[in-house]
């Protein structure tokens, strides 16, 4: 792909038409992390923090967000979602959590910004739930895991950032 599909011939800013397209079936994953104290770590996976439970409401954070994420990203087509899925994995080791989100719908158009949206926020309510413990914690290596359907075919990250 070597133009930028959301801006017109005279570079101005537009929605993708996508009234042409077939549906078809489509899903994404969208995965981050976020580092923390071993304070904050250990308030988090034991939900006894200041705010109780921290990974339950995010979970519930992620899945509202894909569900929004056209009224958020200027650009981004409003879709029926099948199905949205956020879990953690929890590295003690390096005090750090993962998020991944799964998007899946049956539409003319991919779910990679709802899939990146949910994970994002996902991350974002885990900061805003520990950070009376830590606001030192760090977000980041928010990226595409992998997405099927659609036109330009499948595809899976293959190298590490």
């Amino acid at each position: 792909m070597s133009k930028l599909t959301h801006l017109s011939e005279s570079g101005e800013a537009r929605m993708v038409d996508v009234g042409a397209k077939a549906p078809s079936a489509r899903k994404a994953v969208a995965q981050g992390r976020i580092k923390m104290s071993a304070t904050a770590f250990k308030a988090v996976r034991d939900g006894d923090g200041p705010k109780g439970d921290v990974l339950g409401p995010a979970r519930i954070a992620g899945i509202l967000a894909a569900k929004r994420t056209a009224e958020l990203i200027p650009l981004c087509h409003p879709l029926p979602l099948d199905f949205v899925g956020v879990d953690f994995a929890l590295y003690e080791s390096k005090n750090e959590i993962t998020a991944t989100a799964e998007v899946r719908t049956s539409g003319k158009t991919g779910v990679e910004m709802e899939a990146l949206t949910a994970a994002s926020v996902a991350l974002l309510t885990i900061y805003d739930m520990a950070k009376a413990v830590d606001r030192t914690m760090e977000i980041g290596g928010i990226h595409l895991v992998e997405k099927t359907g659609g036109a330009r075919g499948d595809y899976r990250k293959t190298h590490k950032s």
